[in-house]
């Protein structure tokens, strides 16, 4: 089978100015030079975080930096290996491909990376998008609040659910707390969970905690007569009749916790998000 697609693939290439081969296109990644040495680590900084590393040789060692997404650690097992290739797909889906090779003092340690140094690879339809996750978050922070009205009070800090918008499989949450009180609101946490509308006395409340995909905003404190706006970004959902969406904020080191329940009905009137 192989070298049955590699004879089609020389065959398209050699009739392409034929027209034999109209509608098949290819293009060339051109890796980026890459040094690397057994005593140093080289730093790669890529524009968003990191999805799959492939390593040509066992000769490149490569990790990701402990707590941090989209910064890959690159160094030699040896000195003076053969030229080899790495390659990088972030979660924006695109493709880094290098050119590694060993030099005793490599030309650089820290490297940026841009997307102009890439190219799209095909992603998974399970897959998330990070950079289309983090557009539509911003393009849901642009839209005044309006068309949901829920909201939580409790001395005088209020929770409130500014915006419901739905991005093909994202819904997104626009959530303004306010603090009208004198005393800072440091924030504990901010959580999503699903959780049943009635259950029996003595009995554990059930409920399953969703992660949201991308927050956008302060979510360390609200300053004192201040009004914070998030965006949470969550995968697309509807929630059974006897169920609703709890989504809880706590204050840390205090008594001000408010929770929003959004039902199904809720959901279903989420406004489409326009490009």
């Amino acid at each position: 089978m192989r070298t049955f697609l590699l004879c089609q693939l020389l065959l398209c290439l050699f009739f392409r100015s034929t027209g034999i081969c109209q509608g098949v296109e290819s293009s060339v990644i051109a890796p980026f030079p890459l040094e690397i040495t057994t005593g140093k680590t080289t730093h790669l900084i890529f524009p968003f975080s990191i999805k799959t590393v492939d390593r040509g040789s066992p000769d490149v060692l490569a990790q990701k930096a402990t707590g941090i997404e989209n910064i890959l650690q690159v160094k030699a097992a040896r000195p003076d290996f053969d030229t080899t290739n790495l390659t990088v797909i972030t979660a924006d889906g695109k493709l880094f491909s290098f050119l590694v090779a060993y030099a005793d003092q490599p030309l650089s340690l820290n490297i940026q990376l841009t997307n102009s140094a890439s190219q799209f690879a095909q992603m998974r339809s399970t897959d998330v998008n990070e950079a289309k996750v983090i557009d539509a978050a911003n393009r849901a922070n642009a839209i005044p609040p309006g068309g949901v009205s829920l909201n939580d009070k409790s001395s005088k800090a209020e929770f409130s659910l500014a915006g419901l918008y739905v991005d093909e499989n994202l819904l997104l949450y626009k959530i303004d707390l306010a603090n009208h009180s004198a005393i800072k609101y440091d924030i504990e946490n901010l959580r999503f969970f699903v959780r049943d509308k009635k259950h029996p006395r003595r009995t554990a409340i059930q409920e399953t905690e969703i992660k949201p995909l991308q927050i956008l905003g302060d979510t360390n404190a609200v300053a004192p007569h201040t009004l914070h706006s998030f965006v949470y970004v969550l995968p697309k959902m509807t929630i059974p009749d006897k169920k609703y969406l709890a989504v809880q904020v706590q204050e840390k080191n205090g008594g001000r916790h408010l929770t929003l329940k959004v039902r199904n009905r809720h959901i279903l009137k989420a406004l489409t998000l326009n490009h």
